[in-house]
Formats: C-alpha cells, sequence, structure tokens
C-alpha cells in the first residue's frame, strides 16, 4: 500500500492507496507543535480503525507547504512504517514542462494538483485550489506549466475581518438565502460567499484573456464545495485531486526515474 500525505497549512490530508485506488482517506488540523511521535500515534490509529496494519504500508509519498513539518513526517514515516517517503519538490518528474523562471518557489502542493489535473484531462485547464491561500494554475493541452495566481483563502479573509472589525462576530461559511443579507450574519456570509465567487470568475476570466482562449476550470480543496457552485467558471469540483497527484507522481517516480523538464 502507498501513504500519501499532504501537508497544508491549515490541513494535513492523507491517505493510502492499493492498486491505485484510494483505499481511505483523513483529514488532520496542521500542528507544528506535535511531534512525530504524537503525528504518528494519529495516523496508525486511524489506519487500525480502518483495518489497515501499519506493516502493509510498504512505500509514501510527501507534498508539504509547511518546511516546519516536512521533517516531522519524513521522521514519521521511517520510525513508524520503515519506509524512506518521497518527498515533492520542483525536481520530481511531473510528466509537464515548467514555464517558470525560479521552479523551486512554486509551492509543492501546486505541481501536484497541476500534474493530476494534466494527466487526467489533457487540456487547456485553470485548476482553482481553495486552501488556505487560494491559488489558481494554468496548465496548457501540452503539458505546459504557464504559472498562475495566489490570492489570500476565504478563511483568511473571515479571520481578518473578524479581528478587524470589533461588532462582527464569527459566521459559518455557508450560503445565506440571499445576496442582500436581512441581518449582519446573513450579510458577512454573502459578502464572504459571493464576494469570493466573483473573485475566482474575475481571475479566471483575466487569465484566459491572456492566453487567449477558454480553458476547462477545475476546483478542489477544502472549500471547493462552497465556493465553487456559487462562480460561472468552474467547470467540475475534484476533492481528492491533491492524493491523486501524489499518487500519479510515486508512480511515475518509480516507472521512469526521471528528473523535472522546465525552461
Amino acid at each position: 500500500m502507498l501513504l500519501v500525505v499532504d501537508i497544508g497549512n491549515t490541513n494535513v490530508v492523507w491517505g493510502i492507496y492499493e492498486d491505485r485506488r484510494l483505499h481511505a482517506h483523513w483529514r488532520l488540523a496542521t500542528d507544528a507543535k506535535k511531534t512525530s511521535d504524537e503525528y504518528g500515534i494519529l495516523f496508525t490509529s486511524l489506519l487500525s480503525a480502518a483495518g489497515v496494519p501499519a506493516i502493509r504500508i510498504d512505500a509514501a509519498v510527501i507534498s508539504s507547504v509547511v518546511p516546519a513539518l516536512t521533517g516531522t513526517f519524513e521522521i514519521l514515516i521511517e520510525q513508524f512504517f520503515h519506509r524512506c517517503p518521497l518527498l515533492v519538490t520542483s525536481d520530481i518528474d511531473t510528466g509537464m514542462i515548467i514555464r517558470y523562471p525560479h521552479p523551486k518557489e512554486i509551492g509543492s502542493d501546486r505541481l501536484v494538483n497541476a500534474a493530476a489535473a494534466y494527466h487526467k484531462y489533457r487540456r487547456d485547464l485553470i485548476v482553482v485550489d481553495f486552501g488556505t491561500a487560494t491559488t489558481f494554475c494554468a496548465v496548457t493541452k501540452t503539458g505546459e506549466y504557464l504559472g498562475g495566481v495566489i490570492a489570500p483563502g476565504l478563511g483568511i479573509s473571515a479571520e481578518a475581518l473578524f479581528a478587524r472589525a470589533a461588532k462582527l462576530s464569527k459566521v459559518e461559511l455557508i450560503r445565506p438565502k440571499s445576496v442582500i443579507g436581512a441581518d449582519t450574519s446573513g450579510s458577512i456570509q454573502s459578502g464572504l460567499i459571493f464576494g469570493y465567487a466573483g473573485l475566482v470568475d474575475a481571475l479566471v476570466r483575466r487569465i484566459e484573456q491572456e492566453l487567449g482562449h477558454s480553458t476547462y476550470v477545475i476546483a478542489t480543496g477544502g472549500l471547493s464545495s462552497t465556493i465553487a457552485p456559487e462562480t460561472s467558471s468552474i467547470q467540475k469540483i475534484e476533492p481528492l485531486l491533491t492524493l491523486e497527484g501524489l499518487e500519479l507522481l510515486y508512480r511515475r517516480s518509480q516507472e521512469n526515474g526521471g528528473t523535472a523538464h522546465w525552461v
């Protein structure tokens, strides 16, 4: 079985693949203070509850945008599963041509998502990841990773609003009944949900204008199911795209032993 781990700023999303099929997956809160032992106990306990003994894990791959936790998870996998994990970097073979002046600046999660989407759809794409930050990645049908956009995530925007406006209290990030809020809670929800959907549509439109053609737009990430239905640009929600990409990149590393292509 292959253990796939995506370490994000808000959540650690991980799962196990068997014969290229996702057997099970989990979402944990990211906590840089947790030790490898603490995370290891969580991992093995959840695996045990799913009926999967740790001894069945025979390979692992990690994507991390939290440097403080990268080493923690490498140690966890070595100590609890006795495997040396593959770490996704810009040097890994993604099957794409990275047209980025400084490839090492690209977040590993963006590379993983773009690779997964490209190999799945083989067409001009924009991948929108609704995480701590909201990222947009443009990929051509010939497999060129062009770059993209990074915007503050919906959660960050909401927290900033509540922190800086003393009389506004936190609200649940759900779709309000109407755009015109009849109370403070509904007004905040409208501004966050519909306002963010407008941001996504505007950025997609501008990216397509620069490209000179329309694209297929995919959404992933924790808040994708909340925002995507309110947009006019997103055509497909792929909630497990990052895990799929990790399995793909591990498989490519074993089959090809290649490194990245970039110009």
